[in-house]
């Protein structure tokens, strides 16, 4: 009985020492007013978050987790950690999944450029989001996070912007990983043209494509490559934005 006790005892740290690497530290502020109406727009260009398909469990990432807009989209599953110094501001048992809309940057008016600074994962979330794991009063609260898979309402987007010179193109709405790694477009006059990121979630490419119709494929950073043909039409301007019936699993 003694060792099969034993045995149980190991057998659930081994699990938890497992379920716990699946998890990183971080700490979480809040912004954007209790209806989370200051959070729109942000710097990955999604413009109204509503629109756009993320809503309000959305947050701002540190420069660490921002990747220079690399991590635009994806979704990070967030827990308060009781465990830690600032944990009497937790509501134990509690998690949300956020998307990442925007970036915290550093502030170096504070010492190592604040909580957003170099080195540091920190989220700073819609107040509705953060409140779901956090008493408010706290402000501050440490936390657990992973990405995980994004679930999207509806097909990937593309907003068009640019000039008779270039196309730029913020694909929104992105599911599987949710963010985008690479991504090409093709006019009806033109072969696959490969776009490079302009800043957040936006990609140019630099080809005068006005009054052709577009096409995009994408390939997102869980590795799934995807084509959405025709799109846009040869009527598009500036400004529209085009919705599609297909999204990312992975």
């Amino acid at each position: 009985m003694a060792n099969s006790s034993m045995l149980c005892t190991v057998v659930v740290a081994a699990c938890l020492a497992v379920a716990a690497a699946d998890w990183s530290q971080g700490t979480a502020t809040f912004y954007g007013g209790i209806d989370a109406s200051g959070t729109m727009g942000g710097a990955c260009g999604y413009g109204n978050l509503y629109n756009a398909g993320y809503g309000i469990n959305n947050a701002a990432l540190s420069q660490t987790l921002f990747n220079n807009g690399a991590s635009c989209g994806q979704c990070y599953l967030i827990t308060c950690d009781w465990s830690r110094p600032g944990g009497q501001w937790c509501k134990p048992g509690n998690s949300i999944t956020v998307s990442a809309t925007n970036l915290c940057p550093p502030n170096y008016g504070l010492p190592n450029g604040g909580w957003c600074g170099p080195g540091r994962p920190h989220f700073d979330m819609s107040q509705p989001a953060w409140e779901h794991i956090g008493v408010v009063q706290g402000g501050i609260i440490p936390v657990l996070y992973q990405q995980v898979t994004c679930t999207r309402q509806g097909g990937v987007r593309f907003s068009i912007a640019g000039s008779q010179y270039f196309l730029l193109v913020n694909i929104q709405n992105v599911g599987g990983s949710g963010a985008v790694a690479a991504a090409w477009v093709k006019g009806d006059k033109t072969g696959w043209i490969q776009m490079s990121r302009n800043w957040g979630a936006n990609w140019q490419a630099l080809a005068g494509l006005v009054g052709q119709g577009l096409s995009f494929a994408v390939t997102t950073t869980g590795g799934q490559y995807l084509q959405f043909m025709y799109v846009v039409p040869g009527w598009w301007q500036f400004g529209m934005t085009f919705g599609t019936n297909r999204n990312f699993a992975y």
